[in-house]
């Protein structure tokens, strides 16, 4: 299984893992990040924060890699808090990066699944994200995971990079709730 060929004669790796996003992790995950980034249909973002900088706003418990199994991370994972008010403290934005050699091979699934795993026994009871309406293929992603869209964002801010450069876009407010935290039933009130 591990020798198949995809259909223009390339080796499919596998992701045999998912585990904690490490410091010595950040060189492939600011690649794949970069990708993202160039592609224009992922992020506003015009450039890759520093470690430092990505370090200090992503939450710890939730930042997760995928890797092949050559070892080699092929994804990444990560959740930020939505405010530093204590009512909000449930609530996380999420982003999720597949490398471009890996996209359309489930690893974004695997991802999101894990981080939803992680934000459910951290307390978690919003996961939340902002989608372009052209990213056909995170929306559907989003939505097999149990996420909903709230609203359309309309015009929140202009592109910098990509085929959108220049344009003012929209954005998808998915969410997803959680079936055991923050709920009456669940003793979460």
């Amino acid at each position: 299984m591990l020798d198949r060929l995809g259909p223009v004669g390339r080796r499919l790796l596998l992701v045999i893992a998912t585990r904690p996003l490490r410091p010595e992790d950040w060189p492939p995950v600011e690649r794949i990040y970069a990708e993202g980034i160039e592609d224009g249909e992922a992020t506003f973002e015009a450039a890759t924060p520093a470690w430092e900088e990505f370090d200090a706003g992503k939450r710890a418990d939730l930042r997760l890699v995928a890797v092949d199994e050559t070892g080699v991370v092929v994804g990444w994972a990560a959740a930020s808090a939505v405010s530093a008010r204590a009512a909000y403290r449930g609530v996380v934005e999420h982003s999720v990066y597949v490398a471009r050699a890996s996209r359309g091979r489930g690893v974004g699934r695997i991802l999101l699944d894990a981080l939803i795993d992680a934000a459910e026994e951290a307390g978690v009871w919003t996961i939340q994200s902002s989608i372009f309406p052209e990213n056909a293929a995170s929306l559907a992603l989003h939505e097999a995971a149990g996420f909903r869209a709230v609203g359309r964002r309309e015009a929140i801010a202009m592109s910098v990079r990509g085929p959108h450069a220049g344009r003012w876009r929209d954005t998808v407010l998915v969410e997803r709730r959680s079936t055991r935290n923050g709920r009456e039933d669940a003793g979460g009130r």
